[in-house]
């Protein structure tokens, strides 16, 4: 299922929201229209905090459905909630803590920016047990922010070259597409949030970008009609 919609104005759902499979890290102000909206699409259930004292829980959270690696500033009781809503994680070390934007990850792999260092490398690979490349994608180092990776298929920043396009297939396992929200908006990964049930974008997002993100994310199957 796919949903157009902003939080409280704003498009960048995926600055404030972290998903896998199975949950949606949400912060404590979304409203419970929203939150079931979220639940609904996406299938998943909602688990409401803050991650270092502040609501942008996608930016500092990014997992798969083997674990969260998230900023090493979230606070005890922070981590407790995620972890008594029974999720494996880590924090990331090192200067660079908004793993949201650095990271893109799925079941198969994660792709991180040239600037994570080694210490913060394994802990991706030992949490969300995946191998871990590290390139930049579209000249950008803010891989998250540029991608919308599911295990179905992903959609990235629309400057990607062929070479990238075939480099994240080889990492995540499955096909995709470059793309846009948001009236051409190529962070798609700040703008959506997506997992192998379905995906959400800012309001704004057009029909054809709608279509280009359905087919990419391995909701639609050209080859049907």
């Amino acid at each position: 299922m796919l949903k157009r919609m902003n939080l409280t104005g704003s498009p960048n759902l995926g600055v404030y929201i972290s998903v896998n499979d199975e949950v949606a890290i949400v912060p404590f102000n979304l409203s419970t229209e929203v939150e079931d909206i979220i639940k609904e699409t996406l299938e998943v259930d909602t688990i409401k905090t803050s991650i270092a004292g502040c609501n942008l829980n996608g930016a500092l959270a990014v997992g798969n459905s083997n674990g969260f690696v998230v900023s090493p500033y979230i606070n005890e009781k922070e981590l407790q909630t995620l972890e008594d809503a029974g999720l494996n994680v880590s924090l990331m070390p090192g200067k660079y803590t908004a793993v949201g934007n650095i990271i893109a990850a799925n079941d198969h792999g994660a792709i991180v920016g040239p600037k994570v260092g080694e210490k913060a490398v394994k802990v991706i690979e030992d949490t969300l047990k995946v191998p871990v490349e590290i390139s930049s994608i579209a000249d950008s180092n803010i891989i998250g922010s540029s991608s919308l990776v599911t295990n179905k298929g992903f959609l990235v920043h629309r400057d990607a070259s062929y070479e990238e396009l075939d480099f994240v297939e080889e990492v995540f396992k499955v096909e995709g597409n470059i793309g846009t929200v948001c009236k051409g908006m190529p962070l798609v990964g700040a703008c959506g949030i997506a997992n192998s049930q379905g995906a959400i974008v800012g309001e704004s997002t057009t029909g054809p970008e709608m279509a280009r993100l359905e087919e990419s994310l391995g909701f639609l199957d050209w080859d049907d009609f």
